[in-house]
């Protein structure tokens, strides 16, 4: 079945025009980035085989130009607009969160980090160095795998803090599993970060643990 056979009301671009693009299903805006299907399926079909093999929006947000183009019917083209369109949502997510913004409190910074931080397999240790009133200056990944108390250096993450002149750091870490629950191993991290910090005078305010839809704040626990 051809998207010309469907009937006018139902056919993405023209719902789009009459309803908005709130009303089309992940199907449809897929879609109409790819344009147009194949010989043998309409571009819905094709749409929704895309959606199937990367199992939703979770997998499609980190696919490769060669794995989308794998599938049969997604040529060059095809894969590079979903990417650019992908790519491009990435970017208008994060439009809030620019260099100068404030954390005020543990929520604001797991906010800051959820989106980006929260979809990751395996676990990222970040810095964020912030002035004196709580902006954020910096931020930069410094450890990627599993945390661990002899690797995450203290020299690594206050060097960044110097060269940014920062009052302060935040740390933040993701579970993916999802369960942000701190191990003892998040724990002794954050409290020889923590007293490194008052020797040098570069305050550690937080470590943030995220997961999904969720996050520990290790200060609120009482370990900074």
């Amino acid at each position: 079945m051809l998207i010309k056979d469907y009937p006018a009301e139902e056919r993405p671009r023209e719902r789009f025009i009459q309803e908005g693009p709130g009303a089309l299903s992940i199907q449809e805006l897929i879609a109409l980035l790819l344009r147009t299907g194949s010989k043998n399926e309409s571009v819905l079909q094709l749409s929704n085989r895309l959606i199937s093999h990367f199992e939703g929006l979770r997998l499609l947000r980190d696919a490769s130009l060669e794995e989308m183009m794998s599938l049969k019917g997604i040529g060059e083209a095809k894969a590079i607009q979903v990417l650019a369109a992908v790519e491009l949502g990435r970017r208008i997510s994060n439009l809030s969160f620019h260099d100068r913004y404030v954390i005020r409190s543990p929520e604001d910074c797991a906010d800051y980090c959820m989106n980006d931080m929260r979809f990751l397999t395996q676990e990222h240790f970040v810095c964020l160095y912030l002035n004196t009133k709580n902006q954020i200056l910096h931020k930069q990944t410094i450890f990627i795998g599993s945390l661990n108390a002899s690797i995450v250096h203290p020299r690594e993450v206050f060097k960044e803090a110097f060269r940014r002149s920062a009052a302060s750091i935040i740390c933040v870490h993701n579970h993916p599993s999802g369960d942000p629950a701190p191990s003892r191993e998040d724990i002794e991290v954050t409290k020889r970060l923590a007293e490194c910090g008052k020797i040098i005078g570069i305050e550690l305010l937080d470590h943030i643990i995220i997961g999904e839809k969720k996050y520990v704040s290790l200060k609120e626990k009482g370990y900074v």
